[in-house]
């Protein structure tokens, strides 16, 4: 096997599509050959759209390296973050199988990114070479739904400061949240308007479940936080 073709079979075995530890529905070495043979490594520098809403889908892609965020945009201008992804894993799976062919959302690049995009043609003809490869995407689309539902349940049924609790429980490592949010993107991530966030972080401030500290939420009563999270 050539030194390129196998450094991406090295890389593509990362990719937690293609990584499950259930055996029946693990890719096989041939079936990674296969896809290693016709990837196309692609960078883009942060900031940058690697998909856009409504175009014509074009491939399907593994990150590599760095981070994306996928969102959609109401006319208003409103942002629904639907997810961010990083090193090992995959978007743009689902457009490729429907008949218009249109990305379901945007994806824009928040670190910089190397992706391996795999292209309609050759996803296609994978699918059709490699049968273990079908059941990988089919479990790939039951993850995927499964999130939709929890973020439609999360928006429907839900408040906004519910939603908060569950958004800083799970964002939290340990009793703090490392990585800093804006209410913006906090408001966007979760469906709804920086204001509202605002208050919401105020009361559970007031109430002691959590403290800001410079910029970092600190987790004071994780009990509280629990209960207010299925609110």
């Amino acid at each position: 096997m050539p030194d390129r073709q196998h450094a991406r079979v090295h890389a593509l075995r990362d990719i937690q599509l293609f990584a499950s530890h259930t055996p029946h529905v693990t890719l096989s070495e041939s079936a990674l050959a296969c896809i290693a043979e016709v990837v196309t490594p692609r960078a883009y520098p942060a900031e940058t759209l690697v998909v856009v809403e409504g175009e014509l889908c074009e491939a399907a892609y593994f990150i590599i390296a760095g981070n994306v965020e996928v969102y959609r945009m109401s006319l208003q201008g409103r942002q629904q973050v639907l997810a961010r992804l990083g090193p090992g894993q995959a978007f743009n799976t689902v457009p490729l199988f429907q008949g218009d062919g249109r990305n379901h959302a945007s994806v824009i690049a928040r670190t910089d990114v190397t992706l391996y995009a795999l292209l309609r043609e050759d996803f296609q003809h994978a699918l059709y070479s490699c049968p273990d490869l079908a059941l990988v995407i089919l479990r790939d689309f039951a993850d995927r739904l499964t999130h939709l539902t929890d973020l439609v349940e999360d928006l429907a049924l839900r408040s906004v400061r519910g939603r908060l609790a569950r958004f800083l429980l799970q964002q939290a490592d340990g009793t703090a949240i490392a990585q800093k949010w804006t209410q913006d993107e906090m408001a966007a991530y979760l469906g709804t308007v920086r204001d509202m966030i605002g208050r919401s972080l105020r009361a559970l401030t007031d109430e002691r479940m959590i403290r800001l500290d410079r910029g970092r939420i600190v987790l004071l009563d994780r009990a509280a936080l629990e209960a207010e999270a299925q609110n």
